[in-house]
């Protein structure tokens, strides 16, 4: 595990450093690192740099790379902890409909509602609609009886295309000066990242990472049993609540600054549990470092396929996401 979270660091920083290093103005390498230690310790380089390079790397890319690894190590995290209390392989917070849920709450505020208390006014309307949704998948599965892993997830998908179309309309029924932003930002994207923004998904991500890692034990017990971890003292029904809950934070808070993007929560646990095993001491920290990584070259490819245009990075993680879950239904079967 020491050699796995090292060379997943290692993997971070140089990833990192190329996605804040490509794009339509190329910044060489020393000059990326150069800017960052000067802005963190000023005089500590030499500036052989222009301002508007510096302002590329300072004000655009960096903090754009910094949102990219947030999300990306959340929604991660977040369909770790899914997959442990739902005992579900295939659950994911854009499969079981959270993030359309996130995604209604943005769309409302941005549209409909405006600001009412300011900056916060996205996120915590983004978090009442993924907590919502995830509420309603519940009270689906279990009026359908659909107790199964397949079946669950079936649930969030009906519920997911029912939010979306709910979505569809507020935008229908808005200014239409303003629903082409909307509708890009639906795909999905980092280009709005801002300093002055960070400071909400990273405390939100470090409050919810450090409860989930705090509560790794009860999530192994979970992926044993209800019966199990019943007898291990786990309130299971309030647990595996408390886990969605958590759940519905990381992921709408996230969706309010990068729009939807799916199939992370999916693929990175599956791979992770391959190298690390299927404790959740391992998995959680394990999910969060690969999720970043997987993220930033996810941005890294939306950034070049098309430039200089911006490819929304949703459509990218789809592409990857969808050709995963063939390859990971395939394996389910042949097992």
């Amino acid at each position: 595990m020491f050699a796995f979270l090292v060379g997943g660091v290692i993997l971070l920083v140089i990833s990192l450093s190329l996605a804040i290093s490509v794009g339509a103005v190329p910044v060489p390498l020393g000059t990326v690192w150069g800017v960052i230690l000067n802005k963190l310790s000023p005089g500590i380089i030499e500036e052989t740099w222009s301002r508007s390079r510096e302002a590329i790397v300072w004000e655009i890319r960096f903090p754009r790379a910094l949102l990219a690894m947030m999300v990306g190590a959340g929604l991660a995290m977040v369909g770790a902890s899914l997959q442990a209390v739902t005992r579900n392989p295939l659950a994911d917070p854009h499969l079981l409909g959270i993030s359309s849920g996130g995604a209604f709450g943005a769309i409302l505020a941005l549209l409909h509602t405006g600001l009412f208390i300011g900056l916060l006014t996205v996120p915590l309307l983004a978090f009442v609609g993924a907590l919502g949704a995830t509420f309603i998948v519940l009270g689906v599965s279990r009026f359908a009886d659909a107790t199964s892993a397949d079946r669950l997830v079936l649930a969030g998908v009906a519920v997911s295309f029912i939010i979306m179309a709910c979505a569809n309309v507020l935008i229908f029924l808005a200014d239409p000066k303003a629903t082409h932003i909307v509708v890009f930002w639906m795909l999905g994207g980092l280009g709005l990242a801002q300093w002055s923004q960070l400071i909400y998904p990273l405390f939100i991500l470090a409050l919810c990472a450090g409860w989930l890692m705090w509560k790794a034990q009860d999530l192994n017990a979970m992926t044993v049993g209800d019966e199990t971890a019943s007898t291990l003292g786990i309130p299971v029904s309030r647990f595996r609540m408390s886990v969605f809950v958590v759940g519905a934070l990381i992921t709408g808070v996230m969706v309010a600054f990068s729009g939807i993007i799916g199939f992370v929560g999916l693929m990175v646990p599956h791979v992770v549990r391959m190298v690390v095993g299927g404790d959740y001491a391992r998995v959680l920290p394990g999910s969060a470092l690969i999720g970043a990584v997987f993220l930033l070259w996810a941005d890294i490819t939306a950034r070049t396929v098309m430039a200089p245009e911006d490819m929304p990075i949703g459509i990218v993680t789809g592409l990857a996401g969808g050709v995963f879950f063939v390859w990971l239904l395939g394996r389910k079967r042949g097992s």
